[in-house]
């Protein structure tokens, strides 16, 4: 089965990104490779015309700009998120029964609880620590190899297990983590990966955010390779499609990649989208490639246009009920444009006229998602930003399976579908 690069890169990029802050170093990693330059939200900035930059925030958002080398009028921006559903470690996570050391953990946002179970665990964050001088440190942590896991209760002992009981996380999510440990095993055995993958040896462990990760690697599947297999693809597959769509653009126009963290728990935190975090920045590019006015920002920023990629609901073979009939968005057939007359979604006639537009031009196949009339929807990133910022936006996505499970599908097809609508939309001279 033949792999060709961009999806090669994507598969490598999922599997070291097991969480926000790993997704955000490998997009800095890459961004700093084609020449962008780090900016410190606590300096002085000088930016100069048709300069390549990037900021991060929290060490799990980033936003990477092409600044025009033509006055600043317009902006083109994508938008994305960082995050995804899992379990994080609790603070005070080691337990102990039978004569294991679990740890108990936390559910970040709507996780499917069931695809955990069973599953080869890896550990995967953040952790601060203080040296002996004194000072503190962040410093990334990913175990990649499985030291836990959910085991399952036997069919024998719970008949009715098949019947779609609820599961219980506070009870029955406890990974098994090691045989007659107790609680110091875990700062031990943290203090023996951090002395590992980072030569930190005479540290002390003071905070963590760590969570834990499916160890079986991202894939091609099907019979032609037609489907990506992976953790994480909401919405790290929309991140590496907005970072591909930046590299590959010309570079003539203002650009803007943003991918916010905390979107799965509501996006309200410092570096989430309904925070500062995107204002902030693109009002210090004002001031710099600008006169600075108030006026002149929302000139700006109603003169840009916001593109918000967030994964869609494909049509799933086995539930076809679960969709309108009209509005069955299918793998491979290109991006789904995610339209909500409750605004749970931006999108509306004249951003959607804009896609439409950029997709007939790239001769990409374009798709429309709204959910049954009798059923809720989600939301994303693209209604918050807009009410944050103001700037006109839509939300668009790859269709793909399960999502929100351990382990979620999409089509291969589709990642060159939506990175050559979003390169034509960086590229485009002309704004609607």
């Amino acid at each position: 089965m033949p792999q060709d690069a961009p999806l090669e890169r994507l598969l490598d990029f999922l599997r070291r990104s097991p969480t926000p802050w790993h997704a955000t170093a490998n997009m800095a990693e890459r961004l700093e490779a084609e020449g962008f330059r780090r900016l410190d939200e606590t300096q002085a900035w000088q930016l100069t015309p048709g300069e390549r930059v990037y900021v991060t925030r929290n060490e799990s958002s980033i936003i990477a700009l092409q600044l025009p080398s033509e006055p600043l009028t317009a902006l083109r921006m994508i938008g994305a998120h960082t995050d995804s559903p899992g379990l994080r470690l609790k603070p005070h996570a080691p337990q102990t029964a039978a004569g294991w050391l679990q740890l108990g953990v936390e559910v970040y946002g709507g996780a499917l609880l069931a695809p955990w179970y069973d599953r080869d665990l890896g550990l995967a964050g953040r952790v601060h620590v203080r040296h002996p001088d004194g000072r503190l440190e962040g410093v990334l942590l990913n175990v990649d190899r499985a030291v836990a896991i959910i085991p399952s209760l036997a069919i024998h002992l719970d008949r009715e297990a098949n019947s779609g009981r609820a599961i219980n996380a506070q009870t029955q999510m406890a990974p098994v983590f090691l045989q007659g440990g107790e609680s110091a095993d875990l700062d031990r055995l943290l203090r023996t990966w951090l002395a590992a993958e980072h030569d930190l040896g005479d540290v002390e462990i003071v905070d963590f955010e760590l969570g834990f990760h499916d160890m079986q690697p991202p894939a091609r599947v099907g019979v032609e390779g037609e489907l990506i297999a992976s953790a994480r693809l909401d919405n790290l597959l929309s991140c590496f499609i907005g970072l591909e769509a930046l590299l590959d653009s010309d570079g003539t126009q203002g650009a803007v990649l943003v991918a916010n963290d905390h979107e799965e728990v509501g996006s309200a935190s410092a570096c989430g989208a309904q925070g500062p975090f995107l204002g902030d920045v693109l009002r210090r590019v004002s001031a710099q490639l600008g006169d600075g006015s108030e006026e002149e920002f929302i000139r700006l920023i109603q003169a840009s246009r916001m593109i918000s990629c967030d994964n869609a609901h494909a049509l799933h073979p086995n539930f076809l009920d679960k969709h309108d009939a009209a509005h069955g968005p299918a793998l491979n057939e290109g991006p789904v444009i995610k339209v909500n007359a409750n605004q749970r979604y931006a999108t509306n006639s004249a951003t959607a006229a804009l896609f439409r537009t950029l997709c007939q031009e790239a001769e990409v196949p374009v798709q429309t998602f709204v959910t049954r009339a009798d059923m809720g929807c989600g939301s994303t990133i693209g209604p918050i930003t807009a009410t944050e910022l103001g700037v006109p936006t839509l939300d668009v996505g790859v269709p793909q399976w399960a999502m929100h499970s351990i382990r979620e599908t999409a089509g291969a097809r589709d990642v060159a579908h939506l990175t050559r609508v979003l390169t034509a939309f960086l590229n485009r001279r002309e704004l609607p």
